[in-house]
């Protein structure tokens, strides 16, 4: 048995919600759509036995992504929307329901991510060169992501 399925598992689950998101927000179709390429990119790299930047990058587009989500409103605006769960119309709550099972996801990402890492990597002098590569990639992935998402803002 692989060590990382379940660290597949939730990435697969990750575009699963993504692509819900595409079909439930049109005018957001490429944003998130946008945003499962990074977890496309982790399955690429456990398919090749990758797993150590896996495992980074994972943890750290999570994280970052869970700070994005906290800082513009969408997980609050989730929890909102759930409790007002017979007000709304389907297709809000739905949104709602996938938002806060994204961010479950990526808390549960970072915390499986990271007991592998120290498992399997912890004590090999792997971690900086591993981590400021990762989060390279991470920045310019979300820089990238945010400066597109800007320039759809109309008036920004």
């Amino acid at each position: 048995m692989r060590p990382y399925r379940d660290v597949a598992t939730l990435a697969g689950a990750q575009i699963a919600c993504f692509l819900l998101l595409t079909h439930l927000e049109p005018n957001f179709f490429l944003t998130h759509l946008y945003q499962s390429v990074l977890y496309i990119a982790i399955l690429v790299l456990l398919f090749y036995m990758e797993d150590r930047w896996a495992y980074m990058i994972a943890m750290m587009a999570s994280v970052v992504w869970l700070g994005l989500a906290y800082e513009s409103g969408i997980l609050g605006g989730a929890v909102r929307q759930l409790s007002q769960l017979r007000s709304a119309g389907l297709p809000a709550n739905l949104v709602g329901i996938a938002a806060l099972t994204t961010a479950v996801l990526a808390a549960l990402m970072i915390a499986s991510c990271s007991r592998h890492w120290m498992k399997e990597y912890s004590g090999l002098g792997k971690l900086r060169s591993t981590f400021l590569v990762s989060f390279g990639i991470v920045a310019v992935y979300y820089g990238t992501l945010l400066r597109f998402f800007w320039d759809m803002i109309p008036n920004a």
